[in-house]
């Protein structure tokens, strides 16, 4: 990491008057971007797709704002190859996408439908044939309805399902696709799912919650022992996982109790299983009540839930501010959402008295405040816990409203100052020895924002959805520039188009 300017040596400019001076990063650092099937691909019931929990959850009235569903999207199912010359365009490196399971195994279980398989086979040659590098994701969430009909995440059965789908994707795709990851943010899928039900299926049952919580983890394991099975020995398996960067409201015993519960249940319910083994004992305590673990975890369980891996994908987009709230009455409305999307229920099984606020400061769309060190401490703690494994910054991004001028463009300063204070975060933790390999932009195109529907834009590409015409946003032209160059410039606005 000798390419890694030190932050010491960019002070010491600072103070004797010279500008700052560009960051650079390390050779072989990967820049790309982001997306997920359900939002992006449409196309929802062609060439043998059935519904996924989320076609049923966007068509129940009432569930997503607007009425607003995934049928079409961003219509990427008809037009992935301009959308992959648009990335060439932009100098991407790679393009993190995820593979619609129902597209691929329409029941959950079965043989696969080839021409399913064949759309991801076509959008892997056009990268490859574009010089952009794969990055598949397994599952974004959008479980095959048959699946949920007989119990979803809660029953062990949709481990053993997931990790024959795994084995399918591995086997078509894995000559071609040298990373693969297994879940996206299962802490969304477990408790925004089947805790808050603000996510498809849309249950609110903390019991459930947990064992979804298990259940994908044990998915997790199954399906990384599939794709071994069947994946070159070159290829990377990995998880990403939203990770909570968590901060007490006040150094309390009540309020650091409060960040205590919330890292057990968002951050080391997953961490712990799946890179040492175990789950954490004071989750097992703050839930013992509401779930039977010795029932739950069998005997085994932990052994495939830790199979090594070889990355850790890192989410990141905002810290989170908790305090006791039985202590805290002037916590604000984000105490019932905590930013997530508004229910009466809570998605932080055992803590469910935590109380969420938000910082002082600039806020995005979704208002969550902008904050990258949260960033650099997420990836410090994974280096300090498990120096041994490398990370990838795999979702990193805001939504702000964007709108187009009479000129047909979209200026989005907003986005370029928020993505260049995060990439300056990276830099700064790779500088202080993180193994960090690489940083994907969310998103790449605005797309169907699951139950914020299209009323929330996080895409470097502007798109219309009535006519499906893309259009970069200035942030695409500034990241195009960044990815190019490999180099972060001293201030945000100093990059122009590509």
């Amino acid at each position: 990491m000798t390419a890694v300017r030190s932050e010491s040596a960019e002070s010491a400019e600072t103070a004797t008057g010279a500008a700052p001076a560009p960051l650079r990063f390390p050779p072989g650092f990967i820049w790309g971007a982001a997306t997920a099937a359900y939002q992006i691909e449409g196309a929802a019931a062609e060439d043998g797709r059935t519904p996924s929990i989320w076609d049923t959850f966007s068509h129940t009235p009432g569930r997503v704002l607007n009425g607003d569903t995934g049928d079409i999207a961003a219509d990427h199912y008809h037009r992935f190859r301009d959308d992959v010359a648009l990335m060439s365009g932009l100098h991407l490196g790679a393009y993190r996408f995820s593979v619609s399971w129902s597209r691929v195994q329409p029941t959950g279980r079965g043989p696969a439908v080839q021409r399913g398989l064949d759309f991801y086979r076509q959008l892997v040659d056009e990268l490859l044939g574009r010089g952009i590098t794969p990055v598949a994701t397994l599952y974004h969430w959008d479980l095959p309805q048959e699946l949920e009909n007989v119990g979803g995440w809660t029953v062990r059965d949709t481990a053993e399902r997931f990790a024959e789908y795994a084995g399918i994707v591995g086997g078509a795709l894995g000559d071609r696709v040298p990373y693969f990851t297994t879940l996206n943010e299962p802490w969304c899928s477990a408790f925004l799912g089947y805790g808050s039900g603000v996510h498809a299926p849309g249950r609110t049952d903390p019991e459930a919650a947990l064992k979804a919580a298990h259940h994908l983890n044990l998915a997790h394991g199954r399906a990384v022992g599939a794709l071994r099975a069947t994946l070159p020995a070159a290829a990377q398996t990995s998880i990403t996982l939203n990770l909570h960067q968590i901060r007490p409201l006040s150094a309390t015993p009540a309020d650091l109790d409060a960040a205590r519960r919330i890292d057990a249940v968002g951050n080391r319910v997953f961490l712990d299983p799946i890179l040492s083994g175990n789950y954490p004992a004071d989750l097992l305590a703050d839930t013992a009540h509401l779930v039977d673990w010795e029932a739950l975890v069998r005997d085994g369980d932990l052994a495939e839930i830790s199979r090594p891996i070889d990355l850790l994908g890192v989410n990141y987009y905002t810290p989170t501010l908790v305090s006791d709230g039985r202590t805290h009455a002037e916590g604000t409305d984000l105490a019932r959402n905590d930013g997530h999307g508004a229910s009466a229920y809570s998605p932080w099984p055992g803590s469910e008295h935590v109380a969420f606020h938000l910082a002082p400061g600039e806020t995005t769309a979704m208002r969550w405040s902008v904050d990258a060190t949260g960033l650099y401490d997420l990836l410090m703690r994974i280096s300090r816990e498990h120096p041994e494994l490398p990370t990838m910054v795999t979702e990193n991004g805001a939504a702000y409203d964007d709108y187009l001028s009479p000129e047909g463009a979209v200026n989005d300063p907003q986005r370029i100052a928020y993505v260049h204070g995060h990439l300056a975060a990276v830099h700064r933790a790779l500088a202080d020895g993180a193994d960090v390999r690489g940083y994907f932009l969310w998103s790449l195109m605005d797309n169907f924002e699951w139950a914020y529907g299209y009323s929330k834009r996080f895409g470097a590409v502007y798109v219309d959805f009535s006519t499906q015409r893309r259009i970069p946003k200035r942030s695409a032209h500034w990241y195009a520039a960044v990815a190019r160059d490999n180099v972060l410039p001293d201030v945000p606005e100093e990059a122009g188009t590509s």
